[in-house]
């Protein structure tokens, strides 16, 4: 997995690391299991700091979608663990979206424009 970042965007590095992270895990280009890199090697390989890196593999651990082993390395969890009741589904739902709309908006992109490309990304991934 590869993993790209934008250094020109306005969107936090983290942010960038994290939405893709999650976003690799919902297409399916991560699966339950697969191992990520290490903190230092997915530094080493996107330019950022080890810190950066740190901070988005505990708060994903945080949130549950991932998994860490001391000394064998960090795992995508299973998608019984990252199943969320509800409420708290929707709560990040909600966020999410306010999220999306709110860059969109940053860079010039209407909610319509959003609406249709998550459709069609939706299709492609099915």
């Amino acid at each position: 997995m590869q993993f790209r970042l934008d250094s020109s965007s306005p969107v936090p590095l983290y942010a960038q690391l994290e939405r893709t992270i999650r976003a690799a895990i919902a297409s399916g280009q991560l699966r339950e299991g697969d191992r990520l890199p290490t903190v230092r090697q997915l530094a080493v390989d996107l330019r950022i700091n080890a810190n950066t890196v740190a901070r988005v593999y505990a708060e994903l651990e945080r949130a549950g979608v991932l998994a860490t082993q001391r000394g064998i390395g960090t795992f995508v969890r299973e998608a019984a663990a990252i199943a969320k009741p509800a409420r708290e589904r929707e709560r990040t739902l909600r966020t999410l979206a306010d999220r999306i709309l709110a860059d969109a908006s940053a860079v010039g992109i209407s909610p319509a424009e959003v609406i249709r490309h998550l459709q069609e990304r939706s299709r492609e991934t099915r």
